[in-house]
Parts: C-alpha cells; structure tokens; sequence
C-alpha cells in the first residue's frame, strides 16, 4: 500500500481514503462530507494555487490544500 496525502494525487487520478488526521471536528465534519476510510475519491480539478475539485462519493467537493493534507489515500485502487 502507499499511502499520501489527498492533494499529492495528480488530476484525474483515483485512490481510496486511507484515514483522516487530525482532531474529533475536523474527522466528523470530512466524514459528513463522505471521506471515510475506504471511500474513493477522484481529483477532478486541481490549480496550483487554489482549492482542488474532488468527487467522493458521486458528489464535487471544493476543498483547500491545507485541508487535503490532512486526508490519507492509497493511490493503488485497482490492485
């Protein structure tokens, strides 16, 4: 498994949320938004600098890159 931060993924790439770090706010409220363990996720937008795009669960999501680095993925989802 590697794992990385959300906003390392390039656009146009897929991975799996892995685990979200930071305090009890901040992993309730990205789980509202549906980034939990295991969900897919896909950078539709991303410009540098900026919030990046991001489909989870069927639904967009504009979030800033300080916030992503707090999201957890696993690029490899189809192995």
């Amino acid at each position: 498994m590697m794992k990385m931060p959300l906003a390392m993924l390039p656009e146009n790439e897929e991975a799996r949320v892995v685990e979200v770090r930071g305090g009890r706010g901040l992993a309730r409220r990205l789980s509202e938004l549906g980034f939990t363990p295991g969900a897919r996720v896909k950078v539709l937008f991303s410009n540098s600098p900026g919030p990046v795009l991001i489909d989870v669960r069927g639904s967009r999501i504009a979030l800033g890159r300080g916030l992503l680095m707090r999201i957890i993925v696993d690029p490899e989802v189809n192995s």
